[in-house]
């Protein structure tokens, strides 16, 4: 699913949630992007795409997959606007408290839906990766934002409020997201350390049809919990640009339980982690697949 990882950035301070609002009428603009996002999840599944099983049925073997845990955690999509490449793993050290804000046009069932499900995959994150990840409805550290088009003005303001020190060019990115990028997640590390994140913001658009909202949420917090680039060669993967897969696979899961693996240290390079990766390879799949 298309989306922007930006290098990780200082940790601003914490806030509360904003107050609930009423929804106002829907612009022409946004009701255009429901019906282009519409056309494109019904295509897509025309073609067999947004799979929403694990993937069971592809096999991966332990050298696929330590080569895609590789390529996946140790490299990002972009940074600081110029193209991606190398760079040390990054995941959090402290509690990932995940909160949800919902801009002024999201009717009140969308929301109920979304809470429901980033509620249900922050469980099953916990569960997979042995790591402190919890629903919150104050103090969050890790918010995903649900916003339509026509929530410009609320998201710019929270992200000022929430990043202090993001840049012109960053609030940009959120404001004028072409509409090939699905969704967006903007992850940031601790002051004390540039490989530990303390704090990211997920943005899914408003605008989508469900299925496309849940894909987003799941690979998007995904991202954010330090896995931040897509690989064509990773097969079955939401970390992949073909869309074939909507939601986390049990490939994946596998991925997750890596990142989050105590021998794993942030900071580590891709040379510093080869053998340990290949080990944790090989006792998840077996050595021979």
């Amino acid at each position: 699913m298309p989306q922007t990882s930006p290098h990780p950035r200082a940790r601003p301070s914490g806030l509360g949630p904003p107050p609930v609002v009423t929804a106002p009428p829907r612009s022409v603009e946004s009701a255009e992007l429901v019906v282009y996002y519409g056309l494109v999840a019904e295509n897509l599944q025309a073609e067999g795409k947004l799979r929403t099983d694990d993937g069971a049925d592809i096999p991966v073997d332990a050298a696929t997959l330590a080569q895609n845990f590789e390529r996946i955690a140790f490299y990002e999509e972009h940074t600081r606007g110029r193209p991606g490449g190398p760079s040390p793993l990054s995941r959090w050290a402290g509690p990932v408290r995940i909160g949800t804000e919902f801009g002024p046009s999201v009717q009140a069932r969308a929301r109920e839906h979304d809470q429901r499900e980033v509620e249900t995959f922050t469980r099953r994150l916990a569960g997979l990766t042995g790591h402190s990840i919890t629903n919150v409805s104050r103090n969050a550290n890790l918010i995903v934002f649900f916003a339509s088009l026509d929530d410009a003005d609320f998201l710019q303001s929270r992200l000022t409020r929430l990043v202090p020190g993001i840049t012109d060019a960053e609030r940009a990115v959120f404001r004028d997201l072409p509409r090939s990028y699905y969704c967006l997640v903007l992850a940031m590390s601790a002051a004390t350390d540039p490989y530990v994140y303390d704090r990211a913001v997920v943005l899914v658009r408003a605008e989508h049809p469900r299925l496309v909202r849940s894909a987003c949420i799941h690979e998007e917090i995904a991202q954010g919990l330090g896995l931040p680039n897509d690989s064509p060669q990773a097969r079955p993967s939401i970390f992949n640009d073909d869309d074939e897969f909507a939601l986390l696979t049990h490939h994946d899961e596998m991925l997750l339980q890596m990142l989050y693996d105590d021998r794993l240290q942030p900071g580590m390079t891709a040379d510093d982690a080869r053998h340990i990766v290949r080990r944790m390879a090989d006792e998840l799949v077996g050595p021979r697949g």
